[in-house]
């Protein structure tokens, strides 16, 4: 027999295969689901419930009332249908009453079943023929004598080839009753009290055995809240580490400074960019580093109030650097400077991966001498040879498109400077608390005045000449346009559109009169420049493209844009495609063709049509697909959670960054001693992901 520590938190780390009940057959299967210790077995939280609490008998069923029944299993009947599926029957028998179970298509099933055997169904029954039936009805074979209690809810866990419920709720319950009461409270008893959370041992159990579902929501709540404060606690401690360990130079507006960086702007700033920029200026007027995240919607200005915080920078004897996630957008980018600052003496440099060997020593050399004020490109600015000892401000734009270690990068290439981020993809408010919530937010929510409306249609098949007639009416007024496809090349699923393909059929179809060019990923950054500068110049009429246009494409005239396949996008992708046919005065055309299959796609592609609201969008899309689709937690280098969700819990991720931010701010409650529990857990899950220093 081998001995294992009797300490109570050594006891945790037991091995699996020792935990009772567990054994060396056992083990390996619960391994696969990564549950290795007892520790592992009381935190495997239930993916859903099986709720026996209104245990009837068949006699006292309601229709459409969910209900569950205990019976013993009499006849089983698999049936062949006319189009070749099965439907399976079973007769279940309580006393002198009996309920039908149906399956439809489901002929494994069949298996589970036994002649004689007790069960427990729990469905929505529904009263047919002169009896009563369940249609899929959940299943729990009741082994031996075991009763059914009435009032119990079942945990139902993930599952691996080979393990059943029975068997994971049993060795789960032996682990509760042999190791909950070795665990330790995170939370002071006061902290507790004050915010209605359930102690650790308790939470645990109600989580794997609730008395009732009062006693469940409860234990829920106290590890979706744990969870989620964890994390906004780390947040709250990096953001308060950069400031205490950073020192840059403080870089004060002033009257002077203001007047001459608008007088190189044509135009009045919007009074969201005015207050864009007044937070940003006061943030820059400090000695530590600002972190703040614009977000913005299509069209609303970003790269203005950008370009303004570069030239605050500039204006005390610094450098600014911009970085793009592309070199298209970082071309553009270093474009859009030379054009706004042609009067003044600022200095631009372009660095990018596509520059000749003689090139990339010439602009190294010119920012290393402090030659270059305004650094603009692409991950070529990470190289650690790069000499940017005057770095003041990095201005990194389409902040989700770079991860963690990139960011961590720049750090490194010279001194700690302010740190603006910007997106275009406007982020859903518990996305902003969570991967960016140690960054200060500023919204961009109303565009420049004078710009058109955009017109967004949902196409059909039927519809397709009459929008290919309009689409050529513009063309000869003088207008251009853009037709996107989801591929470069033919997918396997021959309904879905490529681009080349498209283009194809365009040049030698609807759109043979007019000069098209093609534009994907997989052109080199000269090509690239080459069918971008034509477009720009009006040489070329429509750009039949993938999404790469989804950012950084500026051509005022181009008003028109049909999607093909608009089912294979995002909201926020779509909502930034679109914006490339706003940038001007002229009325902007949009038409989406896509075909329709799921409620999710329609759901999705109406809320696309009717509203131009990039933030809207995005909490809608965010709704519908949840935050893998926006973005990835691995990514920003954050472990994915165990029990909170962004979506359904909302409200408690409000609450625990409120409560987070005071612990760590107002009076630093979290230095206390009586915390020092939850510093360690904070320490363990996310210390070496966001350079956390030792908050233990």
């Amino acid at each position: 027999m081998t001995d294992f520590p009797q300490h109570p938190l050594q006891r945790l780390t037991t091995p699996i295969q020792f935990v009772k009940g567990v054994g060396p057959q056992l083990a390996p299967l619960l391994e696969r689901l990564e549950l290795r210790t007892a520790s592992d077995l009381l935190f495997c939280f239930p993916r859903d419930y099986h709720d026996a609490s209104r245990l009837l008998a068949i006699p006292d069923l309601q229709e459409d009332e969910p209900a569950s029944v205990c019976g013993v299993v009499e006849e089983i009947d698999m049936q062949n249908t006319g189009t070749g599926k099965t439907l399976l029957g079973v007769l279940i028998r309580q006393d002198r009453w009996y309920l039908r179970a149906l399956w439809f298509n489901q002929p494994y099933m069949r298996e589970r079943f036994r002649r004689g055997h007790r069960v427990l169904l729990s469905g929505t029954p529904r009263f047919n023929g002169g009896r009563w039936e369940m249609v899929h009805p959940r299943v729990e074979l009741l082994e031996g004598d075991r009763q059914p209690t009435s009032g119990s809810i079942l945990p139902l866990y993930p599952l691996t080839e080979g393990l059943k419920q029975s068997h994971l709720r049993r060795v789960i319950g032996l682990a509760v009753d042999s190791y909950a009461s070795c665990l330790e409270e995170v939370f002071p008893a006061a902290y507790l009290d004050a915010h209605g959370l359930l102690p650790i041992q308790a939470a645990v159990q109600q989580i794997h055995a609730p008395r009732d579902t009062a006693s469940l929501a409860q234990a829920r709540r106290r590890f979706i809240y744990q969870e989620l404060l964890v994390l906004q606690l780390a947040l709250a401690l990096r953001k308060q580490q950069r400031g205490a360990r950073s020192q840059t130079p403080p870089l004060p507006i002033n009257a002077k400074i203001d007047a001459r960086i608008r007088r190189l702007f044509p135009f009045e700033l919007t009074p969201a960019q005015q207050q864009a920029l007044q937070e940003i200026t006061a943030d820059m007027a400090r000695p530590t580093p600002m972190n703040r995240l614009l977000q913005g919607d299509v069209g609303s200005g970003k790269t203005v109030v950008a370009e303004y915080s570069m030239l605050l920078a500039v204006a005390h004897g610094f450098q600014a650097a911009m970085m793009a996630p592309t070199e298209i957008l970082a071309r553009q980018h270093a474009a859009t400077l030379q054009r706004d600052l042609r009067e003044s003496r600022v200095r631009i440099r372009l660095l990018t991966g596509s520059l000749s060997a003689a090139q990339r020593r010439q602009t190294l050399a010119q920012i290393a001498a402090g030659e270059a004020d305004l650094i603009v490109g692409t991950h070529a600015l990470l190289q650690e040879n790069i000499d940017l000892a005057k770095l003041a401000l990095v201005v990194i734009d389409e902040q989700h498109k770079f991860g963690v270690n990139q960011r961590a990068a720049l750090r490194r290439v010279g001194a700690d400077p302010h740190y603006l981020v910007m997106t275009a993809t406007p982020i859903p408010r518990t996305i902003s608390m969570t991967l960016f919530g140690d960054l200060d937010v500023s919204l961009l929510r109303e565009g420049p005045p004078g710009r058109a409306v955009v017109h967004t249609y949902l196409g059909t098949e039927s519809q397709r000449g009459r929008w290919w007639e309009f689409f050529r009416k513009k063309l000869r007024e003088g207008r251009q346009g853009y037709v996107i496809a989801p591929h470069v090349e033919a997918s396997e699923d021959e309904s879905v559109a490529s681009v080349r393909q498209t283009f194809e059929t365009l040049t030698s179809g609807e759109l043979a009169d007019f000069r098209l060019a093609l534009m994907h990923g997989r052109l080199s950054a000269d090509e690239k420049e080459s069918v971008m500068r034509d477009f720009h110049g009006g040489q070329t009429q429509v750009l039949v493209a993938t999404s790469v246009v989804e950012v950084g494409i500026d051509v005022p005239n181009a008003t028109l844009m049909t999607i093909e396949d608009g089912e294979r996008f995002g909201l926020a992708q779509l909502h930034q495609m679109r914006g490339r046919v706003s940038r001007g005065v002229h009325p902007g055309f949009v038409c989406v063709f896509a075909e329709l299959k799921t409620e999710q796609a329609r759901q999705r592609l109406e809320a696309f049509s009717r509203s131009n609201d990039g933030f809207e969008l995005a909490e809608t899309d965010f709704r519908l697909r949840g935050p893998g689709s926006l973005f990835s937690f691995q990514q920003h280098g954050l472990a994915p959670f165990r029990i909170a969700d962004l979506v359904r819990d909302a409200d408690v991720l409000a609450e625990a960054r409120r409560h987070a931010q005071a612990l760590v701010f107002d009076g630093a409650q979290l230095a206390q001693p009586e915390f020092a529990r939850l510093r360690q857990m904070v320490n363990r899950r996310y210390g070496q992901a966001l350079e956390l220093a030792d908050a233990g």
